[in-house]
């Protein structure tokens, strides 16, 4: 029997995370979805979507164990309404570079997918313009929120498939679709309004394209452009900086305070992060103050709360100890998961989450205070707690156990409005080469473009949005006057 539903849609599920944020985008959308790990459904459904946060070889090993891999293809072939995202893109090459090239993808683009070249920051977690071919029915130019290592950097011109692009040191393979198949490498129930308006097009239109469509398709042979092309200026070149309200949460309530002292109540957390999107924030972080000192987990009623006006990345953090802790963080809602005390103490937590979920949600938390001249100390437990660790080799350490990203704190600035401190900033981000988000002190606009100058890749404040001093559109727009690539 076929799934007779109309607003309904299946999810396939071949890893943890990010299931919650497509589950929402869809709800947003007055779609109601199912998630399921196999069975006929996945052949029979009006509309299915594989998204994909993870490992290729872990998201092939559940296709094949779950005998999807045929229901998948034979979808595509009679032309079926289905939606790709993320790995689920990357499965439909030959197979990756993620893995050694020793696992085989579907094998429906014969192509391979390959990591991004050194010269760039990898993971790529942000905001990056997409191009599309002008034969494209669902996606259309403007800026989509990625966070991945690897994609097509070279693809087949004779299949029919229209393309869009983007570049991160290369151009890779932003999306491609034909009739009502559509894949996107960016994330679009995470792309905000511009990616909210994309599902509404493929939820709404894909249905109603005729099977013929397939099997003529467009006239079209799509081809990415070349490095040149971007270098010389004929597009925009590459992911974009961020600016991220932070929420910082305690007995399911915004604070702040100075040092995580004195901390006065600034909203509730849902009403927050809906104000600082529409304002034009580029994610939200989540840190809960209290969880660690008071030997709790992050309340998950909040997570999911934020996550339900959220159409933006979502990183949460605030007393993980443990995979199954970041896996209910990240089934609740969240997109990336910060772990700060507990890394310390267990540096292998970071590759048990990388190998669980993929090292673009694992984000390392540190929070450090200056000892002398250009040295560190990390400091744990809500900044109550030294170890004797110094700040630079541990972030070199956590990037080469998983972390994907490092959120960066000032223990000295945090709240005092004397901006991010510099050195701090710049010694660890030319240490790393995964983003680096500058955390503490921040209070004007010259402070965040000091931040973005000095090597940070993302821009974090809390008490300049909470206070109503800026919006993160009104900073975005000054940064962009300076000459920085910001999504407006």
């Amino acid at each position: 029997m076929t799934t007779t539903d109309d607003k309904e849609v299946i999810i396939v599920k071949t890893g943890i995370a990010n299931i919650g944020s497509v589950v929402s985008g869809l709800e947003r959308q007055g779609y109601k979805s199912k998630v399921i790990e196999g069975g006929e459904e996945v052949l029979l459904a009006k509309r299915v979507i594989v998204p994909g946060v993870g490992h290729f070889a872990q998201a092939m090993h559940h296709i094949r164990e779950h005998n999807l891999e045929g229901a998948i293809l034979e979808r595509i072939k009679r032309g079926l309404p289905t939606l790709f995202v993320c790995v689920g893109l990357q499965v439909l090459g030959a197979t990756s570079e993620e893995g050694d090239f020793t696992t085989q993808g579907l094998g429906l683009i014969q192509s391979r997918v390959t990591k991004f070249p050194a010269t760039v920051r990898v993971p790529q977690q942000g905001w990056n313009k997409v191009t599309p071919s002008s034969s494209m029915r669902f996606v259309v130019e403007g800026y989509a929120y990625y966070s991945n290592s690897f994609s097509f950097q070279d693809f087949p011109s004779d299949q029919g498939w229209s393309i869009a692009h983007s570049y991160h040191g290369v151009p890779f393979v932003a999306a491609f679709e034909k009739g009502p198949v559509l894949a996107c490498q960016f994330h679009p129930e995470l792309s905000g309004k511009w990616g909210q308006d994309l599902l509404s097009r493929w939820l709404s239109l894909a249905p109603s394209i005729a099977a013929s469509d397939w099997a003529s398709s467009l006239p079209v042979k799509s081809v990415l452009p070349s490095a040149v092309d971007y270098n010389n200026g004929t597009h925009q070149v590459g992911v974009t900086r961020r600016i991220i309200p932070c929420l910082d949460v305690k007995n399911g309530m915004v604070v702040k305070g100075v040092q995580f002292q004195n901390l006065k109540e600034s909203g509730i957390p849902s009403e927050r992060a809906a104000l600082y999107q529409a304002q034009g924030g580029d994610e939200i972080v989540i840190l809960d103050v209290s969880a660690t000192i008071e030997t709790r987990k992050t309340r998950y009623d909040t997570v999911q709360s934020v996550r339900n006006v959220l159409s933006i990345p979502l990183t949460v953090g605030g007393g993980v100890t443990s995979v199954s802790d970041a896996q209910a963080l990240l089934l609740s809602g969240a997109d990336k998961v910060a772990v700060n005390s507990a890394a310390v103490k267990d540096p292998a937590l970071l590759t048990s989450m990388a190998t669980a979920f993929g090292r673009q949600c694992v984000v390392v938390a540190i929070d450090a205070v200056q000892t002398a001249p250009q040295k560190w100390e990390v400091v744990v437990r809500a900044g109550k707690e030294k170890t004797g660790i110094d700040v630079v080799e541990w972030a070199k350490k956590a990037v080469h156990l998983g972390a994907g990203e490092v959120l960066l704190t000032s223990w000295d600035r945090d709240g005092t409005k004397m901006g991010y401190d510099l050195e701090l900033l710049e010694a660890v981000s030319k240490q790393v080469n995964v983003p680096v988000i500058a955390s503490g002190g921040a209070a004007s606009e010259d402070h965040l473009a000091d931040g973005l100058a000095h090597g940070a890749d993302a821009v974090l404040a809390a008490s300049i949005f909470h206070y109503a001093e800026y919006t993160p559109q009104q900073l975005k727009e000054g940064l962009q006057k300076r000459g920085l690539p910001v999504r407006i």
